[in-house]
Parts: C-alpha cells; structure tokens; sequence
C-alpha cells in the first residue's frame, strides 16, 4: 500500500479557529482503552471542554458518554469529526459527514491521509485537517 501526502491540508491559522470554534467533537474510533491513543486524545479535549460523542462498535458508554455505533445514529449537530481509523475508511465517514450536515471539521489523526475524502469534505464546505494530532495541535495553540 502506498502512503499519500496530504495534498488537502489547513494551516495553522485555520487550526486555532477550529479549536475556538467547535464544541461538539464526534470521534469515529473511540476506543474504550485508556493506553491507546484513541482513547487518550479524546480525553485530553474532553478535559479542555470540549464535549465528545464516541462512535465506537461496542461498548455503551466511554468516557462517561453515550456510545453511538455511527455518525447518523448521533440525534444532535457536532461540529467536528475527529477520525482514529485507517485511511480506506475515510470514504464513508466523509459521506456521512456529507449526509449529517451541519459538520464543519474532518480531522484525520497522525498518520492517516485519504486524499480523496478529504478533498470531498472540503468540497462540501468542511475544514478539513490530515496527518495531524487533535491534542498536540491543541497544546501548541495553547502555548
């Protein structure tokens, strides 16, 4: 398999107005174990006030939040969806970004790069963040 480049990609203006602007971060891959990253990052935001919605396969809550198994499934408007899963699955959660409405962040963590999703995001009105890390991006905007 071949590693893409992020040729869509915000700068870092773009991010400190993502971070001053969302409330509601959907995370598509929460896990539910507090060594993984997916669980950690999340953590980190949800301790700076941001309110997190998992979207995870199992469990019912995480992080003390209601679980939701998709981005459709979720009944209220979130601002951003943080991504923790490969680049192949960006495809459908940047059409159910699509489909929701209302998104206005696609962010794929370090080390996933999908391109195309991304360029369709960005098509649709999102700001769209790749390659990146939520919480360290959120660390150096805070000084």
């Amino acid at each position: 398999m071949e590693c893409e480049f992020p040729s869509v990609n915000s700068n870092k203006q773009e991010i400190r107005e993502i971070f001053d602007s969302v409330k509601i971060i959907a995370v598509v891959g929460l896990s539910p174990n507090p060594t993984k990253d997916s669980h950690i990052v999340p953590k980190y935001l949800q301790e700076r006030g941001y309110k997190i919605v998992p979207i995870y396969p199992k469990e019912e809550t995480i992080l003390g939040e209601k679980v939701y198994r998709s981005l459709l499934e979720i009944p209220f408007d979130v601002d951003m969806v943080n991504i923790f899963r490969k680049p192949a699955a960006l495809d459908p959660i940047a059409d159910a970004c699509i489909e929701k409405g209302n998104v206005k962040v696609f962010w794929a963590q370090k080390g996933i790069v999908n391109n195309a999703a991304a360029e369709k995001a960005r098509d649709a009105g999102m700001t769209v963040v790749q390659n990146m890390c939520s919480m360290v991006e959120h660390r150096h905007m805070q000084g």
